[in-house]
């Protein structure tokens, strides 16, 4: 793409910058980097993560401070706290003013603070499309008066977004470059201390306070019942640093944690060791995906948030491997459906697809190999150049 060779700029650029939980803080990390090479002169600050802040961004807050989901008190029991740190971050966005804001994911968050900038005359940026296409299309509107360009992560989006005169740009996904197209699971294994002959299940209950409450308990009860079955399998956690006792504690009331091996970080890593991963909903399953590792996806949330949830779902998938395949390739268990027998039993049936069906990971990994290639594109390059465009006006 020779239109996107152009030559940084000397001009300094200050940018306003949100990103909330682990997933955002990454895509955040990355995107500094395209508009570093274009802008050297770059600031930036706001609400991030340690992977922005070791590019030199400023956090005013944690990114953590954004890690909630669902629609009850979830939310609601932090609610002042998030809207008083949006109204403060309103306050000095206004007093000092950045060129651009960009909001990375967190739409309840960021597309209303974004509206509220951009009606003072700020040009605003959204990172990762809302997923109108999933459920919750009535966002639409929202999204239209608050930002002036969508950078999107997949590659039907932009059209979609067209039909509703919202401008946007297919940028990739910037995982699909940071994770190589055949990972390496022998090198994984060895920096892990498992043998290349260990089954091993990879188990990612969330990165969030809330989805750990609800997934470590019923996902460790579904390992216990795997290990009834399969006593030699193995079973490795790796804990968001702040999750990480939350975690130990669900383990040790589960009976299993003698079984675990719990590292802080390194989710690359034990995605890329391991046969199966009981995962949920959520970004890492693209991880996984793109990894090439078969998965087992669930999700619990409370009782109001799902009946919620469930009326304003748009499509059969709720997994984002599921969804950009437009197939059920991987198993999902919502709400009632995740019990431990039946976590369990599909766990069950990826590892012996190993020895009795090894053509269906075969097929698996074909499909995912595909994704991942289409999903390949220079992520900070054509993001900032996209970004250059909406500052040109």
């Amino acid at each position: 793409m020779s239109h996107l060779n152009v030559p940084a700029s000397r001009a300094p650029l200050k940018l306003g910058l949100v990103a909330g939980e682990a997933s955002g803080d990454l895509l955040a990390g990355l995107l500094l980097d395209g508009l570093r090479e274009r802008w050297p002169l770059m600031t930036a600050a706001g609400i991030g993560g340690p992977q922005m802040c070791q590019r030199g961004f400023i956090a005013w807050w944690a990114h953590d401070k954004l890690s909630v989901h669902g629609y009850s008190w979830e939310v609601l029991r932090r609610y002042r706290e998030i809207v008083g740190i949006r109204t403060q971050l309103k306050t000095r966005f206004l007093q000092d003013r950045p060129d651009v804001f960009i909001g990375v994911d967190a739409p309840d968050f960021n597309l209303d603070l974004a509206a509220a900038l951009k009606a003072e005359g700020i040009k605003t940026v959204h990172f990762v499309a809302p997923s109108i296409w999933a459920w919750r299309p009535e966002r639409v509107e929202k999204i239209r008066r608050s930002v002036d360009h969508v950078l999107c992560l997949f590659p039907f989006e932009p059209a979609l977004l067209a039909q509703h005169g919202i401008a946007a740009t297919y940028v990739g996904h910037p995982l699909a470059n940071v994770i190589p197209l055949q990972p390496d699971r022998a090198g994984a294994r060895a920096a892990l201390g498992l043998s290349d002959e260990d089954q091993v299940v990879a188990i990612l209950p969330g990165s969030r306070h809330s989805e750990v409450q609800h997934l470590a308990g019923l996902f460790f009860q579904a390992a216990n019942l795997v290990k009834k079955k399969n006593a030699s399998v193995k079973f490795i956690v790796p804990a968001v640093p702040l999750l990480k006792a939350q975690i130990e504690q669900a383990a040790r009331a589960s009976g299993l944690f003698a079984h675990l091996q719990i590292v802080e970080g390194q989710s690359h890593t034990v995605l890329a060791a391991c046969d199966v991963t009981l995962i949920a909903s959520g970004t890492a399953t693209l991880e996984a995906a793109l990894f090439k590792r078969p998965m087992v996806i669930a999700y619990r949330m409370s009782w109001m948030s799902w009946q919620i949830m469930r009326r304003k779902k748009l499509q059969p998938w709720v997994g984002l491997p599921n969804i950009l395949c437009q197939e059920f390739v991987v198993p999902e268990f919502l709400q009632d459906a995740a019990t431990p027998q039946s976590l369990a039993d599909a766990v069950l049936l990826w590892l012996n697809a190993q020895n009795v069906t090894p053509e269906k990971i075969t097929v698996l990994q074909q499909k995912f190999t595909v994704l991942h290639q289409q999903l390949q594109c220079d992520t900070p390059r054509i993001a900032a150049h996209a970004i250059q465009q909406v500052l040109q006006g």
